[in-house]
């Protein structure tokens, strides 16, 4: 959720809630594969997070390695539609100048899927969040300010932003007020994850582990296992408070603490578009779904719902069938919702 005019921040760390015990610690971008019976590992960046994919390949490394190649070009040519970190993608463009026309069928796609997440959850999800998250970035990030921006700042750019007055009529895409921007972070690294699945499995791959922002396992590992996931714990993100077992499965975890904005966490990168608020720093909800897509959308939605409110968070993940959600409060406790 950064504004491709603004500099990458050296202090705020990103989002990172899920401990994946089978990847390996590789520097970036490294790719690792020895024995045949080796995994194909793969570590970069996707979406401006830290991405990674384990794909079993029955000794055929060669294979692997052309579908790999074929998933990072994949990778590439959807940031170049959802990045707000290259200045000539094509949400940067539509954030620059208002309007986009011929916009790529993934672009129109992503975005009405963000547009009915916002009219299912009454705008609590918000593409056009980014006007707020410009505010809290260049005020703390930036300017280095420890106290929080003037409540009639917090204000005004909360005017720029509703999803309503996104306007998308087949290819073009037209935001109706100027000061108004969008970002898809909040849905487009689950997105990028699927997109990568199709990649892989049309080359033949079906026992893969792909996260690019957010995770997917496909089918189980080759001795029939499920994948192992660990959920962090809020308070200290190095450690484990839950394992889940996954199959064939997406998971998503949302949560103030991935990105803190100041030094005591008081302010966070996921901001409640009716408040203008951002949510607490030290609880996260993970949702496991049947893509990525919808993993993503709806852990960020219902970490904007406190945690006290056990209803409208049931009412919510309800909405979407066969989805389930592993809440940790600030205290560390665990708990299920479904």
């Amino acid at each position: 959720m950064r504004n491709s005019s603004t500099p990458k921040p050296r202090t705020v760390g990103r989002r990172r809630l899920m401990i994946m015990a089978a990847v390996l610690p590789l520097a970036a971008w490294r790719v690792q594969q020895s024995a045949e019976a080796t995994p194909l590992h793969w570590q970069g960046m996707a979406m401006g997070a830290p991405a990674s994919l384990v794909l079993h390949h029955g000794g055929d490394v060669a294979r692997a390695q052309a579908a790999l190649t074929a998933t990072l070009a994949e990778v590439s040519r959807l940031e170049d539609m959802f990045s707000l970190f290259r200045a000539d993608s094509w949400l940067s463009r539509l954030n620059r100048h208002g309007r986009v026309d011929n916009a790529p069928a993934e672009f129109v796609q992503l975005l009405r899927t963000s547009l009915d997440m916002a009219a299912l959850s009454g705008g609590l999800f918000d593409p056009s969040i980014q006007p707020l998250w410009a505010l809290y970035f260049e005020h703390f990030v930036v300017r280095g300010k420890t106290q929080p921006p003037a409540a009639e700042k917090i204000e005004f750019a909360r005017t720029m932003v509703n999803w309503r007055d996104v306007q998308q009529v087949g290819s073009q895409v037209t935001l109706a007020r100027a000061g108004m921007g969008l970002t898809l972070n909040s849905i487009g690294q689950g997105f990028i994850t699927d997109r990568c699945c199709e990649v892989l499995r049309a080359h033949g791959f079906s026992q893969v582990l792909v996260d690019m922002g957010e995770l997917r396992a496909m089918a189980a590992k080759p001795d029939g296992s499920a994948w192992q996931i660990g959920l962090a714990d809020p308070r200290d993100p190095k450690r484990s408070l839950h394992t889940l077992s996954v199959f064939d499965q997406a998971v998503a975890t949302s949560g103030g603490y991935g990105t803190m904005l100041d030094t005591d966490g008081l302010y966070t990168h996921l901001i409640n578009p009716h408040t203008g608020r951002t949510a607490p720093a030290f609880e996260s909800v993970t949702v496991v779904a049947s893509t990525a897509t919808q993993a993503n959308a709806l852990s960020t939605t219902l970490a904007l719902i406190p945690s006290s409110d056990v209803s409208a968070r049931l009412t919510l993940l309800r909405s979407h069938p066969g989805c389930r959600a592993i809440c940790i409060d600030n205290a560390g406790l665990v708990s299920a919702l479904s």
